[in-house]
């Protein structure tokens, strides 16, 4: 790997942990808070790629794993990831890598419409797939109770994974850094 792609993947990684600095919105019906940090998530897979987007979030996990305070509230540390919204965060690679996939896949048919798809795809239903599954599993809530208290999140992440699409056609316009689909995620060379 390149130092440019290392870069890359440490900005995005840093950029999750940025938008933690806006306070998580705490719900009454679920112990899993809303945050900023899932646009994060998705624009790191648009912009960066499958195999950088989704090590940007292996490097950010891996950081929350060993306790820096990179989550919305200051939050850090293994008990994050083994509390109840832990499987949401740890499904954030695997989403990051999807979107990636998509968009490489489909780069040179990419519009607003696509990166929004892709967003949803991997922002949402992937990361919900993770998130509900492991919050039955540390809770004992029944599978569709966990599933229901999750709708509650849809609005404010479709509205974040239109957010993330549209920056991403500007960046894909103004600086793209993916250039087609090959083995794996190829960066442009930008001097």
């Amino acid at each position: 790997m390149k130092l440019k792609q290392m870069l890359y993947a440490a900005l995005f990684a840093a950029l999750i942990g940025a938008l933690g600095i806006l306070p998580p919105i705490i719900l009454p019906i679920s112990p899993v808070p809303i945050t900023a940090q899932t646009a994060g998530v998705m624009l790191a897979g648009a912009v960066l790629g499958a195999k950088y987007g989704g090590m940007s979030l292996v490097v950010f996990v891996s950081l929350v794993a060993m306790g820096v305070p990179l989550l919305a509230g200051g939050r850090g540390g293994i008990g994050v990831l083994l509390g109840p919204g832990g499987g949401y965060i740890l499904s954030w690679p695997i989403a990051a890598f999807i979107i990636g996939f998509l968009v490489e896949k489909y780069w040179h048919k990419m519009n607003i419409g696509r990166f929004i798809l892709f967003n949803i795809i991997g922002g949402i239903i992937v990361v919900y797939a993770g998130g509900v599954t492991y919050l039955s599993f540390m809770t004992g809530l029944p599978w569709t109770t966990a599933a229901f208290q999750a709708l509650i999140y849809i609005p404010g992440d479709l509205a974040k994974a239109v957010l993330a699409g549209v920056i991403a056609m500007q960046l894909k316009k103004a600086y793209p850094l993916i250039t087609k689909k090959t083995k794996e995620s190829t960066l442009t060379k930008v001097a």
